[in-house]
């Protein structure tokens, strides 16, 4: 599947937007592929007929918008005109369909971004695993015969851009949903710093830590998303990395990798190195409290709850058990925890930054472990290990309110491994333009 900016270059010499977006319903529609996972419901007709009409204004030559013909996955909790939003529940599959587009998805189409379809996730977003009892689970594209997951929660956006049956993935990420994916199937995921994209028409799971971002096969293609997301402009040109500063965390966030974890994160601080990239050791105890802050469960835990309990009262049969039991234990946070919870992360906010205030971005494994086997996770003890330790590191962005990126360091292959940057709050620009660059010189070119 193309990057956008190959997509482009052939649309303006060839035209071509509708067989484009053939070729992606195509793939979804695939026999024994992941088409029917990914997807809970496909635009097959409207996106053809977008296309077609970007290709006749083309041939007359009218002016186009800027990614005019380039498919993009919605994840199934942003509105969609006409549709209903389940967020990947089955209750809500008959709830009264929206009434316009979500602020996210009105901007994509203006731009010219066709609307292939809505993916799955795990249910409200509620977990860094993408699990899905109720549609079936995504796989990721790596050992699928052995069926591995996609991470989470924007699953079925992963996989639609791994498997070529979308450019580009719309998301959310409250504590990983588009970094995690990312690092699990081989891509580039991007989470902005939250405020800076309109939350409006998406179903929340914590406001205080939801964002908007995006899944795609490079920096370029999520750089691109975010600026129409943003609107600002898109700010990316070459230019030497030699010289920046990548402060890598002294504990916790590189605690307890596996083995392809260790060697791809090694390999690529070295590569990094011989670029002339400075790797600073940035001791950060602060993130060590982060699993006592969260004890009770945080802010998704407290703030899902606020926004369930109606629900619950009438339909917690029906909710994914396990998503369930997470949303339930907000009803043990009291209004004296859930202040206290927002002056700890003002706090917290406030030491690390004083802490990483000499580097440029902080550099991190996006998650420790590869994607582990789908059936690993059918023991309730051992998804709750590993759904806590794939939201370990992601989650230490949402907490300190900044923007990241995951790109991929793995060689081909090789199970795929991500690493994070991380920039500043509000330095999203910034953050990008380095990844960029650091993608330009040190990625396998394959990526």
């Amino acid at each position: 599947m193309e990057t956008i900016s190959r997509a482009l270059s052939r649309f303006k010499r060839e035209g071509g937007r509708e067989k484009f977006i053939e070729g992606c319903l195509d793939r979804i529609r695939e026999p024994n592929g992941q088409g029917e996972r990914a997807f809970l419901k496909v635009y097959a007709a409207e996106s053809l007929s977008d296309a077609r009409r970007y290709d006749e204004w083309q041939s007359q030559a009218r002016a186009l918008p800027p990614y005019a013909g380039i498919p993009v996955s919605i994840k199934d909790l942003f509105d969609v005109k006409g549709d209903a939003t389940p967020s990947g529940s089955t209750f809500l599959r008959n709830a009264a369909p929206a009434e316009s587009d979500a602020a996210a998805v009105s901007r994509l189409r203006e731009a010219g971004f066709i609307p292939i379809g809505r993916t799955n996730m795990t249910e409200f977003a509620f977990s860094g695993l993408g699990l899905n009892p109720h549609f079936g689970t995504p796989l990721s594209p790596y050992d699928r015969a052995n069926a591995r997951i996609s991470g989470g929660s924007t699953s079925g956006g992963a996989v639609s851009v791994a498997d070529g049956m979308a450019t580009v993935a719309l998301g959310t990420d409250t504590g990983g949903s588009c970094r995690i994916p990312a690092a699990l199937c081989g891509l580039v995921g991007f989470k902005p710093t939250a405020s800076r994209i309109l939350m409006d028409g998406v179903a929340p799971l914590s406001p205080s830590q939801d964002s908007v971002g995006s899944i795609g096969r490079s920096v370029a293609c999520v750089a691109a998303v975010d600026a129409v997301l943003s609107k600002q402009k898109l700010m990316l040109e070459a230019a030497d990395i030699a010289g920046a500063r990548l402060g890598l965390p002294m504990q916790y966030v590189t605690d307890d990798m596996d083995g392809p974890t260790q060697t791809a994160f090694s390999r690529i601080l070295t590569l990094l190195s011989d670029k002339g990239v400075v790797i600073v050791d940035v001791p950060i105890p602060e993130l060590s409290e982060i699993p006592n802050i969260n004890a009770k469960g945080g802010f998704p835990a407290v703030e899902a709850y606020k926004f369930h309990s109606a629900w619950i009262d009438v339909h917690a049969e029906e909710y994914d058990q396990r998503v369930l039991t997470r949303i339930l234990r907000g009803k043990q946070q009291t209004e004296q925890d859930y202040a206290a919870l927002k002056e700890t992360r003002k706090r917290l906010i406030t030491a690390v930054a004083e802490r990483t205030r000499n580097v440029d971005a902080l550099i991190m494994p996006t998650v420790p472990l590869v994607a582990p086997l789908l059936k690993t996770l059918e023991d309730d003890d051992e998804f709750t290990r590993i759904n806590l330790l794939m939201l370990r590191n992601p989650t230490v962005v949402n907490m300190l309110d900044r923007c990241a990126i995951s790109l991929p360091c793995h060689l081909q292959g090789e199970a795929p491994v991500g690493f994070s940057l991380v920039g500043d709050h509000n330095q999203d620009q910034q953050l990008l333009l380095l990844a960029f660059n650091i993608e330009r010189v040190v990625i396998d070119p394959r990526q």
